[in-house]
């Protein structure tokens, strides 16, 4: 089974520079989007079905912002909206899709880049999420927590870790909840696969980053232990473009 997960960064612009058309070429089973910023109604999500996918959309309440989506060609058991906190639902960062043997929830974390309000913001939700996930994990052992962390986890993951050791994304706090968070079960599917440095997921759009590849690595397929042995590949589409950030993928059995 062939899953991605992707922070489009609005799902009509994405859409106006080939989505689809990259969409129909990769045909993953699963993909889990971020930042789509739009409701459904806003898109011809006949495009989709006609590709075979199933769609379950999740909007921010504010227009253009945020939110969460699932297509997939493998119909769910269940389906849930969010993670029953009205601050953060708001926002629509996260869907949960349950299948038979395990579940796929995608997920877009809060960036702390516009201060201290939204930093402050962005603990709470971190603080919530690790109880949230731990209490999901005792009652479904196998799920997959994909999407835009917007947390770089170690100095391999950004490319200049001196230089940004003061910045949302890359602060101590943030980090050290990366490492509770994978301790406490979660796999990094990358880095199962590739140990290698200049690996990332997403650029600024100022001064050339992308093509310098001076890049962080937010975006991850967390699965749970249980689920590790089903792995069989994780890759980094950085050649994929309809964003600043490039989509993930991983292959289960």
């Amino acid at each position: 089974m062939k899953i991605v997960s992707y922070n489009v960064n609005g799902i009509r612009a994405a859409m106006n520079k080939g989505f689809v058309d990259w969409l129909k070429s990769i045909n993953p089973d699963i993909i889990g989007l971020q930042e789509v910023k739009a409701n459904l109604d806003q898109i011809d999500a006949s495009i989709f079905h006609d590709l075979g996918y199933e769609i379950y959309w999740y909007p921010a309440f504010k227009k253009g912002y945020s939110g969460v989506a699932v297509l997939t060609k493998v119909s769910p058991k269940s389906v849930k909206l969010g993670m029953d906190h009205p601050k953060y639902d708001e926002e629509g960062r996260l869907l949960q899709v349950d299948f038979e043997d395990f579940s796929f929830l995608t997920a877009y974390f809060p960036s702390g880049t516009t201060g201290d309000i939204r930093q402050t913001f962005k603990y709470e939700f971190l603080d919530d999420m690790y109880g949230y996930t731990q209490d999901l994990k005792r009652n479904n052992p196998n799920f997959i927590l994909s999407g835009d962390y917007n947390i770089c986890h170690k100095a391999i993951d950004i490319h200049n870790p001196k230089s940004n050791k003061n910045t949302s994304g890359f602060l101590p706090e943030e980090r050290a909840w990366m490492d509770k968070f994978t301790e406490s079960g979660f796999v990094d599917s990358f880095r199962e696969f590739n140990n290698e440095p200049h690996n990332y997921t997403w650029w600024s759009y100022r001064a050339n980053s992308r093509a310098k590849n001076l890049g962080w690595r937010i975006d991850y397929h967390m699965v749970t232990e249980p689920l590790a042995h089903r792995l069989k590949d994780s890759k980094i589409l950085s050649d994929v473009k309809h964003s600043d950030h490039c989509p993930i993928l991983i292959d289960i059995e």
